[in-house]
């Protein structure tokens, strides 16, 4: 398959690919950061959606969220390609065998590669571990969404790694055992099997693998309760379990989802999302409550000391107060205007979650499933004609064929190319179902709520409305907010409810 093509031709090949996928990314966030610089006025189609202080701090946001990702890119490309140069990847598994045989185990190839995943992982950990830092503690710390102490982040950080040795080690060696055993046909048995890995981990996750990491609690019985279980009967949504999560102890960024298989179906949302849990709405409500509590005992002080005065003195007092309080008034009343509490009232969650379950009313869920099953299925059976060419090892510095080394080479590097093509269809595809869930919140009478919900998610995650439009076909699945409102139309719902 390879015979007109050497060794250097084929890393070459690879290492030029990897540079021109960079600069056509590194492209698209300059065109991105562009917009954002240039944009220091609320756009008029923006007037009514969001003010100009909020605009500010989400243009502010933005920038110093791209300032970080290029020099990150810049990082990151230029490490994977001494990696690639140096014979990073060879040397490595010659370093896992060297460990093994330190530590008296046997020199078997899963043993081995198992060895080389473990090295890896830790590379990754230690050398992303000041990027991470940096995100967590200036950057979103400056823009007040970090809710992480140091002692959270360093136990989080170690909880991440140790789940994730525990599940990418066994599986990684039963798909290894399955490559080798498997015969011609083990492409077959290896996706049969990486199905069954990803369905199981899909069901497990919310109930045993996320717990580890926040605290789950059943949403109280109320009135948003008792409206959400309604609104999944309306549709036939089989909910089973309602959660909230309380992921304010990580960042204040809100979300909310649904999972589960079959008629076994959770809701999970996230504390911010909901105005009634977010914490910053209850530190908001005690600041005033001693604020206000302030006020009344240095009035209670100024009364005393005014009684001492002379009736004359008093009259004079009392009418600066009466100015001052009404001048205090008048400022205050523009001030009370823009303050709101953030997340999102009852009506919106439901908007909101309307939304979500159109994804699963409409079958977004189990087409995506199928997207990716097919294009797995079709990876394995390439993979399975190319792993047994030699040249492709001997490219990249190996002389014999490790199967794991096989899979990093041919998905990784061999593989590139598809998977940008087929990333930007995925986006795509996803964009649209994006746009058909609105759509089906529309139909049941949800649009003006979501518009309103999707508003203040925007002002709450400080999301920046002003896209390049090529950045934003090539690396948004979700549509910009312009967009989503433009789609969700003006004044649907109070049509249709004046029709019903």
């Amino acid at each position: 398959m390879f015979e007109n093509l050497d060794e250097s031709s084929i890393f070459n090949a690879v290492l030029i690919f990897v540079w021109i996928t960079f600069i056509w990314e590194s492209y698209l966030s300059l065109r991105q950061r562009n917009v954002a610089q240039s944009s220091k006025e609320v756009p008029p189609a923006l007037k009514d959606v969001i003010d100009k202080e909020t605009f500010d701090k989400a243009r502010s946001y933005h920038l110093d969220k791209s300032t970080y990702g290029l020099i990150h890119s810049v990082y990151s490309q230029i490490e994977a390609t001494l990696i690639l140069l140096l014979g990073g990847y060879p040397w490595l598994w010659s370093f896992a065998a060297s460990t093994n045989s330190y530590l008296g185990l046997s020199d078997g190839e899963i043993l081995q590669s198992i060895s080389f995943l473990l090295l890896s992982m830790l590379y990754s950990t230690v050398t992303g571990l000041p990027w991470s830092l940096y995100s967590t503690f200036v950057l979103e710390e400056k823009h007040g969404f970090n809710k992480q102490t140091l002692g959270f982040f360093v136990k989080d950080t170690l909880k991440h790694f140790a789940v994730t040795l525990v599940l990418a080690l066994p599986i990684t060696a039963m798909l290894i055992y399955i490559i080798q055993a498997g015969g011609d046909y083990f492409f077959i048995y290896a996706w049969l099997f990486t199905l069954v890995v990803s369905l199981v981990i899909v069901t497990i996750y919310a109930d045993y693998i996320a717990p580890l990491f926040d605290k789950f609690t059943p949403l109280p019985d109320g009135e948003l309760r008792t409206r959400i279980e309604e609104l999944a009967s309306s549709i036939k949504f089989p909910l089973k379990k309602l959660f909230v999560v309380e992921g304010s102890k990580r960042s204040s960024h809100s979300n909310a989802y649904f999972y589960g298989f079959f008629n076994n179906k959770r809701i999970v949302l996230f504390d911010t999302l909901l105005e009634d849990f977010s914490p910053d709405n209850k530190d908001s409500e005690e600041n005033e409550e001693k604020k206000k509590e302030g006020t009344e005992s240095q009035n209670d002080e100024t009364k005393n000391m005014n009684d001492q005065k002379d009736e004359k003195a008093e009259k004079l007092e009392t009418e600066d107060k009466e100015e001052t309080a009404e001048d205090k008034a008048q400022k205050e009343e523009p001030e009370k205007k823009k303050k709101r509490k953030k997340g999102c009232t009852n009506d919106e969650v439901l908007a909101v979650l309307s939304h979500e379950l159109g994804h699963w009313y409409l079958n977004h869920v189990l087409k995506q499933l199928i997207l990716s099953q097919v294009n797995l299925f079709l990876c394995f059976m390439v993979f399975a004609l190319l792993m047994k060419e030699q040249i492709l090892y001997s490219a990249f510095g190996f002389y014999s064929q490790p199967t794991l080394i096989g899979l990093i080479i041919i998905f990784q590097f061999i593989f590139a190319p598809y998977n940008e093509v087929l990333s930007f269809v995925v986006t795509y595809i996803t964009r649209k179902f994006e746009f058909q869930a609105d759509a089906f919140a529309r139909r049941m009478k949800h649009s003006s709520l979501l518009k309103s919900a999707l508003i203040k998610l925007n002002e709450d995650n400080l999301s920046f409305p002003v896209t390049d439009w090529l950045y934003s076909a090539w690396h948004f699945s979700h549509p910009p907010l312009l967009d989503r409102l433009r789609a969700l139309g003006e004044g649907d719902d109070t049509k249709d409810k004046k029709q019903s």
